[in-house]
């Protein structure tokens, strides 16, 4: 066996000892499988074949391993050997891939816990050769000597360890010999070797791992010496020990912002589905942020966009589980959660600069049947003087559901409700599929017709347009990895703009969505379709409601692809809005992957009106905070089933400080106007003090834009070393300030919130009387109060002073929608600082610290030390 020697940053070395640290082998878990049983396909029969042929030859070679090397090693610290759900694991399957087989008692197609099959501590893996310097690290080279039990081992690899910046460290394992796909995002190269970094790295000549240390505190990050390296041409395995079980990201999934480690397996395969626990859903982010013990935090992200596993285990460990592309890995140091987070924006790049209308108050609704209806509503919210940036429209729109149509019948009057929108000082966005109507006579339908000439739809196998089925019928799937897609995405849009003039765009079905399995052909039997091994994505096949992952695209094959494709449909979308308008683009897609912020913001798909729906968005907003997305929200009142007037009344108090805040739903009213008085008037409210704290949340959202810091931010953020935040995910913060809490619940009047340490004020008073000091403790917050609406357009600073009587807070300003402006140097930032106690005017920009003082619908309590405007 081998030992480690710490890796300086000037000298690589590799010693070798006769034993080990001592530290116990940790085990990945299986995914937890949602269907409960379910029959076998062919392929996966098949799959079970081949893998079976595979390991008896491997047994044949090597031996069972002895019971008592596999009863010795914890049952926490099990890594899976036998991860394929299809098949019931027995002893001979299991000792034919030469692992450890100990019955455990889930049955067959349950959700798995502790692994039955799994790998003894001396399961071959890769041994390091020597290592030599680079410019910017060390390049080594791995072999591997006894095959693994699935197809097309990668016998030889490369390894390139880069020190990037002194937070930064760059892993990529890739193969030696070829090229293989990577996933082609513009990442910053690093220019310089980092010169003083945070981490230390350490490795194992064999078998081959790696461990990464903080160096000021020697915890380690990741240690992938526990368990064996598999890198087969479409399965690739890494595992590693995890520092605390406090783990969040990993997205996009329906879970409680900190994730559970107890045997949970995450998939991500982008997929149209309502948002539902275990499933993979809409998009896909390989990137995990850790909080260490003593407060500390560090992030790791992979790049890679094919279909994958992440199973996390109460070791507590983690194991990566993509089925192709390379490994290559990010590792983030922080040390706080703030700049780790902006660490790793500098690598898949700073979110836009949101518009400022795009931070107002928007309507939606699938089932306004014409536009004249649509119109009555924005009416009828002007009566109401309830406030609203923008109203939208669903494909009820379009003729026959066909992008870039008008039905003429009930949508005619169109272009005149835009018109009026923006006399108003409103705005229009609509909604666009990327599946185009393959049906239509030829000559009469220019988006397919030019689509077909340019050759820019994705292809099946044999070379022409593939065919699959959604809102309009039959389709083809336009190629966004194809520049020349761009152009003919753009001019499309340019003719329906000069139709209906709109201001954003809403890009949905982008997984991409089908409603048959892989094409109305089907799909080829080939690998790509039926490949060894299938994570555990819902319906078991990487086709299911999608297309085929055989299908050709121009940058690869779809199999590599597919999690791109509401990227590349939102870098698209972006730059014909840019060139079409000349102004800041808004765009919201459902689909996303990592750097889907530089593009577009996302809402959390199609939920339920249920309380449950409600309280799950808090943690899918915080998620795609870490994601780099901060322009984000959840469908507000539900989007499908009915909603109820005090359903919807909370939920528009919770969700007028979502990032983005829009209601939408299905078929039935929810517009605030559709209400009784009361949840009307409770409705305006809560949307007036989200438009007064509109100059603080757009500043915000400049800090984002410019060097990655959150919007809506988890209470951890700003107190790591308070553990008592660190699973709160039914409160949040605006910036580092403003505390939210909202009612969650049917029935009640008050709630239990969570105050860390220090000066809380109510916002509502900003008196002594709503003044905490807390030492980190739950307070019950009282709901019954009721005082009348300020209102007016004056803004007004708050000054929240600290137990030191001082604070500072910031402001940033421009007109709202150029592009550029801070490049340019077109706008204002104001830095307020108060250090003495005063109750006067503030000479710094003529306000006072005055404040109306509305309904406490959510509680809005502003920690000491930052000022605002509203």
């Amino acid at each position: 066996m081998k030992s480690y020697q710490k890796l300086t940053a000037d000298v690589p070395q590799i010693t070798e000892s006769g034993e080990d640290d001592g530290k116990p082998l940790c085990h990945q878990k299986l995914s937890a499988w949602w269907l409960g049983g379910g029959l076998l396909t062919v392929a996966a029969l098949l799959s079970g074949v081949t893998v079976w042929v595979l390991g008896q030859i491997w047994w044949g070679q090597h031996g069972t391993p002895p019971l008592t090397k596999c009863v010795s090693i914890p049952e926490s610290l099990r890594f899976d050997c036998f991860p394929e759900r299809s098949t019931v694991v027995t002893r001979e399957l299991c000792e034919a891939r030469g692992c450890c087989f100990v019955d455990g008692d889930w049955p067959s197609g349950s959700a798995r816990g502790v692994p039955w099959c799994f790998y003894p501590p001396d399961f071959p893996s890769y041994t390091l050769g020597s290592l030599n310097e680079t410019e910017l690290g060390v390049r080594g080279f791995l072999t591997r000597k006894a095959k693994t039990y699935y197809p097309r081992d990668v016998v030889k690899l490369q390894l390139s360890v880069e020190f990037e910046t002194d937070a930064r460290l760059h892993v990529k394992i890739t193969d030696a010999t070829k090229p293989r796909y990577e996933v082609p995002l513009d990442v910053p190269p690093a220019t310089k070797r980092a010169e003083n970094p945070l981490y230390t790295i350490e490795f194992s000549k064999e078998p081959f791992g790696l461990i990464v240390k903080r160096k000021s505190s020697g915890t380690v990050l990741l240690n992938t010496t526990v368990a064996p390296l598999f890198f087969a041409d479409q399965f690739l395995q890494i595992s590693t020990v995890l520092p605390s079980t406090f783990i969040y990201g990993l997205g996009e999934h329906r879970s409680n912002f900190l994730h559970s480690l107890e045997w949970n397996t995450l998939t991500f395969w982008a997929r149209d589905v309502p948002p539902t626990e275990s499933f993979n859903l809409y998009g896909v982010h390989p990137f995990y942020l850790a909080m260490e013990r003593d407060g500390a935090s560090h992030g790791v992200f992979l790049m890679n966009s094919n279909a994958m596993e992440v199973v996390l285990q109460p070791a507590p460990a983690l194991t990566w589980r993509p089925v192709g592309g390379i490994l290559d890995f990010y590792i983030f140091l922080g040390p706080d959660p703030n700049l780790v987070l902006q660490q790793y924006q500098q690598v898949i790049g700073f979110p836009a600069m949101p518009p400022f209308w795009g931070l107002g108050f928007h309507l939606c609704r699938w089932g306004y049947g014409t536009s004249n209806e649509t119109w009555e509503i924005v009416k009828a919210m002007r009566n109401f003087q309830i406030p609203q940036a923008a109203q939208w429209n669903d494909i009820d729109y379009m003729d026959g559901y066909r992008d870039f149509t008008i039905d003429s019948q009930k949508f005619g009057t169109l272009p005149q409700l835009v018109e009026d929108l923006h006399k108003h000082g409103q705005h229009y966005v609509m909604i666009l599929d990327p599946g185009i109507s393959s049906t239509q006579p030829p000559g009469s339908y220019w988006p397919y017709d030019e689509g077909l000439k340019r050759g820019i739809f994705i292809n099946s196998t044999q070379g022409k347009p593939l065919i699959g089925k959604v809102w309009p019928g039959f389709t083809a799937f336009p190629d966004f990895s194809n520049l020349n897609t761009h152009q003919w995405w753009l001019e499309n849009l340019d003719r329906f703009h000069s139709l209906v003039p709109f201001d954003g765009l809403w890009i949905d079905m982008n997984e991409p969505s089908n409603f048959v399995d892989g094409s109305t052909a089907g799909c080829s039997q080939e690998e790509l379709d039926k490949p060894p091994y299938v994570p555990a994505v819902l319906g078991n096949s990487l086709s299911a409601k999608t297309i085929c992952a055989s299908s050709r695209q121009n940058a690869s094959v779809h199999y590599n692809l597919h999690n791109l494709y509401g990227l590349m449909e939102a870098k698209a979308t972006a730059s014909a809005l840019v060139k079409i308008r000349g102004k800041r683009p808004f765009v919201i897609s459902r689909s996303s992957f990592p750097s889907q912020g530089r593009y577009s913001g996302h809402w959390l798909g199609d939920n339920r009106s249920e309380w449950k729906d409600m309280v799950c968005s808090i943690p899918g907003v915080l998620s795609f905070s870490l994601f780099g997305i901060p322009l984000v929200g959840a469908d507000i009142c539900g989007f499908s089933g009915s909603t109820s007037e005090e359903l919807c009344t909370r939920w528009m108090q919770l969700g007028a400080f979502y990032p983005f805040a829009r209601n939408h739903n299905t078929q039935d009213a929810q517009d605030p106007s559709a209400f009784s008085p009361a949840a009307r008037t409770a409705m305006k409210t809560a949307l007036e003090v989200r438009y007064a704290l509109l100059p603080y949340l757009y500043s915000l959202f400049h800090r984002a834009h410019l060097q990655g810091d959150t919007v809506a931010r988890p209470l951890f953020f700003e107190f790591p070393k308070d553990v008592a935040t660190y699973s709160i995910d039914r409160q949040f913060l605006w910036g580092r300030g403003l505390l939210l809490t909202p009612v969650l619940e049917p029935g009640v009047n008050s709630v239990i919130g969570y105050f860390p340490r220090g000066l809380w004020y109510d916002y509502y008073t900003v008196r002594e009387t709503g003044i905490y000091s807390s030492a980190g403790a739950h307070m019950n917050l009282d709901f019954t109060r009721s005082t009348s609406v300020g209102s007016g357009n004056a803004l007004h600073l708050i000054a929240a002073l600290s137990q030191n009587a001082n604070a500072w807070g910031d402001l940033y300003w421009d007109d709202g929608e150029s592009l550029d402006t801070f490049a340019k140097g077109d706008y204002s930032y104001l830095v307020f600082n108060v250090t003495q106690v005063r109750r006067a005017s503030l000479p710094c920009c003529g306000v006072t610290s005055k404040l109306p003082t509305v309904v406490p619908l959510v509680t809005n309590v502003i920690h000491s030390g930052g000022p605002f405007l509203t």
